[in-house]
């Protein structure tokens, strides 16, 4: 890859908001065009969900993990970088008597226009570990 290829801020933008709407829409071809082969995807905790999906494949399945839990993704706000993007978003869902409310900053470093990185924090990871277990 050519580490020296700068993205433009709209670039970003657009793999931010791809990123998004593939979630959204189950849309795994597209989210597999936009990640490089080895990108890791790290997220705080000891949920399902948590530690670190190694490989595009892993992350498709830790996204497909996500949506199952039937997560409502409200996006605040799209901050841009150097070398990538990052994604400010207020998740919610219901599932039984559990209730997620969660703050969180998804951030995504990119090469040539490919997802690298994925870095996840979140706002209560609790709150997570709760929700996201084995049903």
């Amino acid at each position: 890859m050519d580490m020296n290829k700068i993205m433009t801020d709209l670039e970003k933008r657009n793999v931010a908001e791809g990123f998004l709407s593939s979630l959204k829409n189950r849309d795994w071809a597209t989210l597999r065009t936009m990640t490089d082969e080895k990108a890791v995807w790290t997220l705080p905790g000891k949920s399902i969900i948590s530690g670190e999906a190694s490989g595009v494949e892993a992350i498709i399945r830790r996204a497909q993990t996500i949506v199952d839990f039937g997560i409502n993704f409200e996006l605040k706000h799209i901050l841009i970088g150097q070398h990538g993007v990052a994604l400010s978003l207020h998740n919610t869902a219901r599932r039984g008597n559990l209730a997620l409310d969660e703050h969180l900053a998804t951030v995504i470093s990119l090469c040539d226009g490919k997802i690298t990185a994925i870095n996840t924090y979140l706002s209560d990871v609790e709150l997570v570990n709760a929700f996201f277990v084995s049903v």
